[in-house]
């Protein structure tokens, strides 16, 4: 029989549920049955004389005209699989069987469709990757752009946004990146009439919305953006967006709990203020750059004269906002790279770094002294409380970490001893009243 001769009985071939194809030694459709339409959205009549290729999604062309060569060199190809673009624009995975008929010079291939396995398939592999993410993630912006990566590689007409609440304004803000400006703004008014409870406008610019209900209320809101409609996202497709809302919120609270965490082991939580761990932690690393840098580092430990007084007359509220005032005005007093603690009860430690001599340490205590010389408000009354501070530095009066607190606790209760409201500098041999104090 002559090449392109080769006849097929379309009665037969319409019968069968799958789709058989003939294509000739070009890569043209010669006959095709009727299930094709139902596969590819085209009649068989439409694709006659077709090139093959056209159909076949740009990604999986080089291996579909690859495994084409193999099967025309008579290698049978049982279980070949590869993506079509239906003639609605749609993609369609498809299992082929096929094989080179010599004799008529044609191949002949019977296709099923495995869409469906495949999608499930997908969304399988998104859901484990999705709580991989989840767990193996250290912040929240990286694992937001690695849910992005993932949805969209489900959902390739679809992008995913996060509105989230900013940490000082509460404002929404969007965590990920987004087209233009004005696609930002739309997307964030959506996000606050969801969690306001009013419905989406008439023109929404998402298509799924997911709130992010944390155990503590809405964490923000998860949006879907994308080309198809609403309703032609799958009942699995939105069951996978609840999973991954809920994977963010499970993330997003721990993230919290584990600040908060360390927010109770590292500050004072009356002050606000580093505690003694976060203290130490800075003074180790500020001493070893000033060991490497060759600087002067200077510690002042301040205490409240008469700080019992207020409590025993006034009570512990009274003196715990006395305590939260002393804690604002050393904060103000201090530049930005230099470190204030609070010990305990009405001890305080100023960490001064990079210093060019000790009378910077000395005038930086003079101005603490002063800011705290100025009355406090307590009880709708002015009550003055006075400080006792003694300072040390580095290297001069000790090399370590707990040697320099010592020695300027030891200043400290020196200028104490010597009528408080005053300033002692340490020595290398320990606090020496009148020499290095400066009287109030």
């Amino acid at each position: 029989m002559k090449s392109g001769a080769f006849i097929l009985d379309n009665t037969v071939m319409d019968l069968l549920l799958d789709t058989i194809c003939v294509v000739d030694a070009h890569g043209r459709f010669m006959a095709l049955s009727a299930a094709c339409e139902q596969l590819l959205g085209y009649r068989a009549d439409e694709l006659i004389g077709r090139p093959m290729i056209e159909l076949v999604l740009e990604e999986d062309r080089p291996r579909t005209l690859q495994a084409a060569r193999e099967i025309m060199a008579g290698a049978p190809l049982p279980c070949f699989e590869n993506r079509y673009v239906r003639k609605d624009g749609q993609i369609v995975h498809v299992m082929w069987s096929a094989r080179w008929s010599e004799a008529h010079q044609v191949r002949i291939a019977v296709a099923h469709d495995i869409t469906a396995r495949k999608r499930s398939e997908e969304r399988q592999a998104a859901t484990f990757a999705l709580s991989e993410a989840a767990h193996f993630a250290e912040n929240l912006p990286d694992l937001l752009q690695r849910v992005r990566e993932i949805i969209h590689g489900l959902l390739p007409d679809s992008e995913l946004h996060v509105a989230l609440p900013d940490n000082d304004s509460g404002l929404l803000q969007l965590a990920l990146p987004c087209a233009t400006p004005a696609e930002a703004s739309q997307l964030l008014a959506d996000a606050q009439q969801l969690l306001a409870g009013q419905p989406p406008p008439a023109h929404a610019s998402y298509r799924l919305a997911i709130p992010l209900q944390g155990s503590s209320g809405n964490l923000g809101v998860l949006l879907l953006q994308g080309q198809r409609s609403t309703l032609s996202y799958q009942a699995v497709d939105r069951q996978l967006l609840h999973y991954l809302a809920t994977q963010l919120v499970a993330f997003i609270e721990r993230q919290q709990m584990l600040t908060r965490l360390q927010l109770m082991a590292q500050f004072d939580p009356l002050t606000g203020l580093p505690n003694r761990a976060l203290l130490f932690d800075r003074l180790h690393t500020a001493l070893e750059r000033a060991r490497r840098e060759r600087h002067l580092l200077g510690l002042l430990f301040i205490d409240l004269d008469n700080f019992k007084q207020i409590n025993d007359s006034l009570g512990h509220k009274a003196g715990d906002l006395l305590l939260q005032q002393v804690a604002q005005r050393l904060q103000g007093c201090m530049r930005q790279s230099d470190t204030v603690a609070r010990l305990a009860g009405d001890e305080f430690v100023v960490l001064l770094e990079d210093l060019g001599s000790a009378s910077h340490a000395l005038r930086a205590a003079e101005k603490i002294r002063l800011a705290l010389n100025a009355p406090f408000t307590l009880e709708q009354l002015p009550q003055q409380v006075l400080p006792s501070i003694g300072g040390a530095l580095y290297p001069l009066h000790a090399q370590e970490a707990t040697q320099l607190l010592q020695q300027a606790d030891t200043a400290m209760y020196a200028a104490k001893r010597a009528g408080g409201n005053r300033i002692q500098l340490a020595s290398a041999h320990g606090a020496m009243p009148g020499q290095d104090g400066l009287p109030g």
